[in-house]
Formats: structure tokens, C-alpha cells, sequence
């Protein structure tokens, strides 16, 4: 076994010098992009993510033009598509979110409509599987999971409107709580479960949490956990937006509310397992634990007034059928009669006296 890991390395290695010289020796336009994708992807240091030095090379390519843009993030598609080493996939899977985090909006751009629209499972990776032997078969499931959340990023940023890592979504918060008391109560809700979605998403990573010690593994939680704390944030404006609102919310739009904050408080011990409290932020579970408990209060309330509404209209009907049968009885009509009494001649009512 152990041989044969190491000739797999080797041939890992070789293949990665072959692409390189490939690139070297390519008249295309595009050959600093293939070299710049190639050696931030390297089959080498398998466990070590990309350089700083090697991540600020590859987002240069979009302080440039348009074309050059789209060739470069054409290349890093193409790099992990065409592998079927996970430390390689991993290493382009950091990249992109390298982008995402801290990268120009244009190469932003490109991504998030690769191939043309973007969407669910637009990076592919979600049969991506290695077999030959436990460790990588290991990193293939971290693999599919991490090319998860970067799908779910770019589908919680467009719902939002705007890129979750960007700076104005992290800095103005006063600015991000004036758009979030702005909107509708169906569309702070609608924004909440999303939210809610990514951190689901972010809890469904491998049991084989071991494997943080290695340093690339390691690397991609700790990005993942920088989105958590974004995530956080977000999702402390909507609740505290809805809280304030919560007397002039609806019975369903309060249930769907107390959805969102169960399912997010049911992650709570996964979180704190996966990021080893570094995100831990008891303040937050507190706060939404007493929303949870207002709402449910507030829903009670609400169905005791709507059981009272709906006794008293009950109630009313009764009354007013009664009432609409005393009027039949006492109303007279044209001819001098009652309505539900029969005419008593004279001489019977004299007799009947």
C-alpha cells in the first residue's frame, strides 16, 4: 500500500511537470494564465493550500480586460474538471473562493455566471470520487462538500443582491440594516431561509474532521468558517427586523419565521463540533432562542384572538338566526295576518275568553 501511494505521487507529480511545460512551450495568447492556474494547483504539497503569492498572481488577471477575465477563469474551470486528484480539486476549489473573498468584481462576474447562468451544482464536483485508497477517498467527500458552499454563496448573494464576502455586506452595517427594515416582511423571510440553507449547507461537512490536520483541509474550514460569521451577521439583521415586526406578522408568516430559527439553532452543536467554537458567539443563540420564545408566545396569542373572533362570530350567527325567527313570528304582512300564527276568527276568541 505504501508503495504504492508513493508511485501514485509520483505519477501525480509528473503529470503536473508535463502540464507545466505543455503550458511553457504554448504560443497561446492565454499562456501566463495556464501557468499562473497550473501553479496554484499543483500536484505538489498536496496538503498545503496555495501561496498567498500564487493567489495574488491568479487574481491579477482580473485587473485586466473583460476577455482576459473570462480566459483565466476558463482555464480554472477547465483545471478542475479535468482532475481527478482531490488535493488538486481542492486547491482550485480555495482559489475560486479565494476570488470570491477578496478578489476584483469582475473575475466575480465571470464565476458567477460560469458556464452561463450559474446555479445549483454549476461547479459539477457533486460526483466527483476518488477510490483508490481511504485518504483520498477521505478528501474527494471534502471535495463535494466544498464545491457545495461555493454554489450555495453565489445562490445566497444573488438572493441578497449583493456578493456575501463583499466589503459593503461586511462593514456598512448601519447601511445593511436601513435595506433590511425596507423590505417586505415575504422578503426578509424569504432572505432568512436562504441564510439558513448556507448554514445547513456548511454543516453537512465530512464526519472525517481529522483530517484538519491537514493544512489544505484546514485551510478550506477556515474559509468556510469566515463565511459562517458573515452568515451570522446576516441573519442577526433579519431577526432582529422581524422581531421589532413580529406583532403585525401573520399565524403562517410567524410559523415560517419559527421554521427558520429552529432549523438554524439545530445546527448549533455541529457548528461548534466543525469550527471548535471559533465562531461560537453564545450572544446570538441567546437572542435567538428569546425571538423563539416571542414568537411562540405571539402565536398563542394570535389563536386565542382569532378562537375569540371566530366564537364571537359563532355566536352572533346564532343570535341572529333567533332573533330573525321572532321577527318571522311577530311581523305582519299585507293582509292584516301574522307570519306564524294562524287567523282566529272573532267568535272563536270571544269563545276563548
Amino acid at each position: 500500500m505504501g508503495h504504492r501511494k508513493k508511485l501514485r505521487t509520483v505519477i501525480d507529480i509528473l503529470k503536473c511537470l508535463t502540464s507545466n511545460i505543455k503550458a511553457t512551450l504554448s504560443t497561446k495568447r492565454n499562456t501566463k494564465i495556464r501557468i499562473a492556474v497550473l501553479r496554484a494547483t499543483t500536484a505538489r504539497n498536496s496538503s498545503s493550500p496555495p501561496s498567498d503569492n500564487r493567489i495574488a498572481a491568479v487574481i491579477s488577471f482580473g485587473r485586466g480586460s473583460r476577455l482576459t477575465a473570462c480566459a483565466f477563469i476558463e482555464a480554472l474551470m477547465d483545471r478542475l474538471q479535468g482532475t481527478k486528484n482531490p488535493s488538486v480539486a481542492l486547491k482550485c476549489l480555495f482559489t475560486i473562493h479565494s476570488i470570491i473573498k477578496k478578489g476584483p468584481f469582475i473575475l466575480k462576474d465571470q464565476l458567477s455566471f460560469y458556464p452561463s447562468f450559474g446555479g445549483r451544482n454549476f461547479l459539477n464536483m457533486s460526483k466527483f470520487r476518488q477510490d483508490s485508497d481511504p485518504e483520498r477517498w477521505e478528501l474527494a467527500s471534502w471535495v463535494r462538500w466544498y464545491a457545495t458552499v461555493i454554489e450555495q454563496n453565489f445562490i445566497v448573494s444573488r438572493f441578497l443582491g449583493h456578493y456575501l464576502n463583499s466589503s459593503c455586506s461586511s462593514n456598512n452595517s448601519k447601511d445593511d440594516e436601513d435595506k433590511a427594515s425596507a423590505l417586505l416582511n415575504k422578503d426578509l423571510l424569504g432572505e432568512l431561509d436562504v441564510l439558513v440553507d448556507f448554514v445547513e449547507v456548511i454543516c453537512e461537512a465530512p464526519d472525517s474532521l481529522h483530517l484538519q490536520l491537514n493544512n489544505l483541509v484546514y485551510a478550506v474550514i477556515r474559509y468556510a468558517g469566515e463565511d459562517y460569521r458573515i452568515v451570522q451577521r446576516e441573519i442577526l439583521i433579519r431577526v432582529v427586523e422581524l422581531k421589532d415586526r413580529m406583532a403585525s406578522l401573520s399565524c403562517n408568516e410567524l410559523t415560517q419565521l419559527l421554521g427558520s430559527l429552529k432549523r438554524f439553532e439545530d445546527c448549533k452543536e455541529r457548528l461548534r463540533l466543525l469550527f471548535v467554537n471559533r465562531a461560537r458567539n453564545d450572544a446570538l443563540w441567546e437572542f435567538i432562542c428569546g425571538a423563539k420564545l416571542k414568537i411562540m408566545e405571539m402565536g398563542k396569542l394570535k389563536s386565542l384572538v382569532k378562537m375569540e373572533r371566530t366564537d364571537g362570530s359563532g355566536e352572533l350567527t346564532r343570535f341572529r338566526e333567533r332573533f330573525g325567527e321572532l321577527r318571522q313570528l311577530v311581523r305582519l304582512n299585507t293582509s292584516g295576518g301574522w307570519f306564524g300564527m294562524d287567523r282566529v276568527p272573532a267568535s272563536t276568541m270571544s269563545t276563548m275568553l
